[in-house]
């Protein structure tokens, strides 16, 4: 698990409840939180008293896309999750896709979402344009026909193996950097979605999503990832189809 954060304070709490979240997992897990060129003593107890849970503390403010990237490198775990401070996963989340992936041997297990809405703890299903199933590596992309439609999988309900996530890892975007990762990940191996929720996404104020210059650079973003994952796609699969080179 990778958790990259900014200790701010409206977050703390959100990022104690991710933590919980963890907890309550029925699976043996443990946690990279990436601090963001903050100070270390604000994060929330819970998690410094963990020993499941190990920091990265970054000397100045990278962003969330490096930030990342950088805690991927102290990934000991054979499967890995991306997550958000100030989300949360579903009890289950961890033991239903792990047990996909070692019954499976496919590369990556993901779920549906739910939007969590901070203002009265309801939740709302978002269900991602991808079909639930098998897809093969590739299948996923193309389900996303234009870079203004809705991404076709969710970033953070995929639990993929550790060495597709570091193949195909954040990226230099400032937002959107998870639409990269994501289909990356699908495209460089098979997997299954599941019809079920996994991941909490939490709606509130103080969100990216929900600040005046989010949509400044959306529109980029998104063509920068379409366009990665469409043409990853494409070079895989000539790759696959390529005639092997004859012994000399």
């Amino acid at each position: 698990m990778v958790i990259a954060t900014q200790l701010r304070p409206d977050r703390l709490e959100y990022l104690a409840a991710m933590h919980a979240s963890l907890a309550r997992q029925g699976v043996p897990w443990e946690a990279v939180v990436a601090i963001d060129g903050s100070d270390p003593a604000r994060l929330p107890e819970p998690l410094t008293a963990d020993p499941r849970v190990r920091t990265l503390v970054l000397p100045r403010a990278v962003g969330a896309a490096c930030a990342r990237n950088l805690a991927l490198n102290d990934v000991r775990t054979e499967y890995m999750n991306w997550a958000d401070d100030d989300d949360e996963f579903d009890d289950g989340a961890m033991a239903i896709r792990l047990n996909v992936l070692e019954s499976t041997g496919v590369g990556w297990c993901a779920g549906y979402s739910q939007d969590l809405h901070s203002s009265d703890g309801t939740t709302t299903l978002w269900r991602c344009p991808t079909p639930p199933g098998r897809h093969d590596a590739g299948d996923v992309i193309t389900y996303w026909k234009d870079p203004a439609d809705t991404i076709p999988i969710g970033p953070t309900t995929i639990l993929a193996r550790t060495d597709l996530v570091r193949a195909a890892p954040m990226g230099g975007l400032v937002q959107g950097e998870d639409y990269l990762a994501a289909v990356g990940v699908t495209c460089l191996a098979p997997g299954i979605l599941l019809p079920v929720p996994v991941y909490r996404y939490r709606k509130h104020t103080g969100q990216m999503t929900a600040q005046d210059s989010y949509d400044t650079l959306e529109a980029q973003a998104r063509q920068t990832a379409f366009n990665f994952g469409h043409n990853l796609r494409s070079a895989t699969r000539a790759l696959r189809h390529a005639a092997p080179t004859a012994a000399t």
